[in-house]
């Protein structure tokens, strides 16, 4: 099983191997490696480009499809090369172009681009896609979708764990309570690579390195955190549509004194830290598992660990890779699918109910699915790799 992904910081395509093999209640999941091809440039520049506020044609939507779809494609093969040169399907989450949220919080529809059809002429495999509209379409927020894998993954760890993605935006999963739940804490990357790449013209702050030769300006921290996202009940969910370019402008513009470069990219590191970690103190968090590109980030981790007074662990020691597990529940989504098994949790997307998830293009012959699975699976067992 594949699976692909790329994710809100768009610097490239995320793939897992994964081998998924149902045993009564539990899905026994063992890495067979996971990488990332990262987007050409001038693909990585024009997906940047074609986010809100910017307006996006037909025609570019169109080309940015396809192009992103032979990058998919591309992946794909790598996937297959980690998997020993055989796969029995390929899931992808696809490349979020839009989110559409009301200001009320209501989701009223969602796009991933990345055409299917070319992951399916590069690899003959069948491919299940467009995996978060359903949940949409459900009354969910078609996001967080992590809540499946983490629910399932962490259910017999004791008391109450946070399972913490920290991509492009940040978001959580709960799970030790009556219902797990999950939703998107707010900025974790976008606006510390936004600030970045306007200061250096680079993609990123490696390891936070600008950020702690700043100081934290707390004017700017207030007026950030006044934003009324974070006081959304949840299930919500956001994306680049509200944290982007225009956003920080907007609030900078608002700063009595000017803000330097290192101070801006401190408040904002010191911005994914506090909302992350009020969130998980919220939810009455004995255990953070992190994961995502931001764990990469030493100063991030660093003052997020400083908020939070319980252990904050890095998912690799769980048995999940930090860089590679959104690739991991593009894959366990295909699977649920492909086995007649429901892919959301309603208590973490709002949906009506549970519902199989995306839509199944064919490989190179005809479409043979197996019988469908008679339960629902209720744990997922890391194996060594």
């Amino acid at each position: 099983m594949l699976g692909l992904i790329s994710g809100t910081s768009m610097d490239g395509v995320d793939v897992a191997a994964v081998e998924l093999r149902l045993d009564g209640d539990t899905i026994a999941c063992r890495s067979l490696g996971h990488d990332v091809v990262p987007y050409p440039t001038a693909l990585r520049e024009q997906l940047l480009a074609a986010l809100p506020p910017a307006q996006c044609s037909p025609a570019q939507l169109c080309r940015l499809d396809t192009l992103v779809g032979q990058a998919f494609a591309t992946a794909a093969l790598v996937g297959v090369e980690l998997a020993g040169g055989h796969a029995d399907l390929v899931a992808s989450l696809g490349q979020t172009l839009y989110h559409w949220v009301e200001p009320d919080g209501t989701a009223r529809g969602t796009l991933q681009i990345g055409q299917p059809a070319w992951i399916a002429e590069a690899t003959g495999l069948p491919v299940v896609s467009d995996l978060r509209a359903r949940d949409v379409a459900a009354g969910g927020q078609g996001a967080p979708l992590v809540g499946v894998l983490d629910a399932l993954w962490l259910a017999d760890e004791p008391g109450t764990t946070v399972a913490l993605n920290i991509g492009g935006i940040a978001n959580i999963t709960v799970v030790g309570g009556p219902h797990p739940r999950a939703y998107d804490t707010g900025p974790g990357n976008a606006l510390l690579d936004l600030a970045a790449h306007q200061l250096t013209g680079t993609a990123q702050d490696t390891d936070g390195r600008i950020a702690a030769t700043g100081t934290v300006r707390h004017d700017l921290l207030d007026l950030l955190l006044a934003d009324e996202y974070y006081r959304r009940p949840a299930p919500k969910s956001t994306g680049k549509e509200h944290f982007n370019a225009d956003y920080l402008a907007h609030v900078l513009d608002a700063v009595p004194t000017p803000v330097d470069g290192p101070d801006l990219l401190a408040t904002l590191t010191e911005l994914t830290a506090r909302t992350v970690a009020d969130a998980c103190r919220a939810e009455g968090a004995r255990k953070v598992v992190a994961s995502g590109g931001g764990v990469g980030n030493p100063v991030l981790l660093a003052a997020l660990r400083r908020r939070l007074d319980v252990p904050v662990l890095v998912s690799d020691e769980l048995g999940l890779p930090a860089d590679g597990k959104e690739a991991h529940l593009s894959a366990l989504l295909g699977f649920l699918t492909w086995h007649g098994m429901t892919g959301n949790t309603p208590g973490c997307t709002g949906a009506g109910g549970p519902r199989m998830l995306g839509s199944i293009t064919p490989g190179a012959g005809p479409l043979r699915l197996p019988d469908p699975a008679t339960h629902q699976p209720k744990r997922l067992r890391v194996q060594p790799s």
